[in-house]
C-alpha cells in the first residue's frame, strides 16, 4: 500500500518564494515585521480549515500597511506586499479589492455594518457579507486568526471612529462582536490589545530612527562647516596689520 504523498507547503517554501521574488535586502526595522507577517499567515492559509473571506483579506492588507508605514522607497514596499502574497500563493490585486470593498462598505454604511457585526441582523442588504458572517457565526470549526481580528477592528474603526477612540465603548463593541460571532470575546480583545500595542511600539521605533538620523545630519552639517571656518580664521589672521 502506497504512502500517501503530503503536499502542504512548508514555511521553507513561502520563505523562499518570498526571497526569490524580492531580493534586495529589507530595511533593519522592519525586517522581523515582515517575517512574522509571513509566517502567521502561511500557517494560516496552509491550515484545512482556512477559508478565504473579506474581512481576512482586509486584516492581511491593514496589516501589512500599518506595520510598514514609513518604508522606503515606496516602490519597495508596494513590491514586498507583492512578494508576500504571491508566496502565500494569494492573489495581491484580489486582497486589495476585497479590502477596498469592506472599507467603502464601512463608510458608506457604518450603522448597518454595525448593526451586523454586533447582532447579525441589519435593515440593510449586505450579502453576501452578512451570509458569511452567520456562517462563521455557526460554523465551531471556523479557523479564526490575528488577521481576521485586525480585518474587524478596521471595520469598526472606519464605522465607528468615536467609540474606537473610548476605551469603554471600544471594549463593549469588541465583546459584542466577540460574542455574536462565537469567536470569544476574550481571545478577541486580547489580539487587538497586541495588535494595537505593537503599532505603537512600532511608531514609536520609527521615531527614534528618525530622531537619529536627524541627529546625524545635523553632526555632518557641522563638520562639515568646519573647515570653511578654518579658512576664514586663516583669511582673517593673514589680512591683520
Amino acid at each position: 500500500m502506497k504512502t500517501a504523498v503530503n503536499n502542504v507547503r512548508t514555511v521553507s517554501d513561502t520563505k523562499r518564494d518570498f526571497l526569490n521574488a524580492f531580493t534586495k535586502p529589507i530595511v533593519s526595522i522592519y525586517r522581523r515585521i515582515i517575517d512574522e507577517l509571513l509566517v502567521e499567515s502561511h500557517l494560516l492559509v496552509v491550515n484545512q480549515t482556512f477559508a478565504f473571506d473579506p474581512i481576512f483579506a482586509l486584516g492581511l492588507v491593514t496589516a501589512f500597511d500599518r506595520f510598514t508605514v514609513g518604508y522606503q522607497p515606496e516602490s519597495d514596499r508596494q513590491a514586498i506586499f507583492v512578494a508576500l502574497i504571491q508566496a502565500l500563493q494569494l492573489n495581491p490585486e484580489q486582497l486589495r479589492q476585497e479590502a477596498g470593498h469592506m472599507s467603502e462598505l464601512a463608510m458608506r454604511m457604518p450603522t448597518e455594518l454595525k448593526d451586523l457585526l454586533t447582532t447579525l441582523e441589519t435593515s440593510a442588504n449586505l450579502d453576501p457579507l452578512m451570509g458569511q458572517l452567520r456562517s462563521i457565526a455557526a460554523n465551531p470549526n471556523f479557523k479564526y486568526s490575528r488577521l481576521f481580528a485586525i480585518g474587524i477592528f478596521t471595520l469598526l474603526e472606519i464605522a465607528e471612529p468615536e467609540s474606537i477612540a473610548d476605551q469603554d465603548q471600544r471594549q463593549e463593541l469588541i465583546n459584542q462582536v466577540g460574542n455574536t460571532l462565537k469567536i470569544g470575546a476574550d481571545r478577541l480583545s486580547k489580539d487587538l490589545d497586541l495588535y494595537r500595542s505593537n503599532l505603537e511600539k512600532l511608531e514609536q521605533g520609527r521615531q527614534m530612527m528618525a530622531d537619529l538620523a536627524e541627529a546625524e545630519r545635523k553632526k555632518r552639517e557641522k563638520q562639515a562647516k568646519k573647515p570653511e571656518a578654518v579658512v576664514i580664521d586663516q583669511l582673517t589672521a593673514t589680512n591683520e596689520p
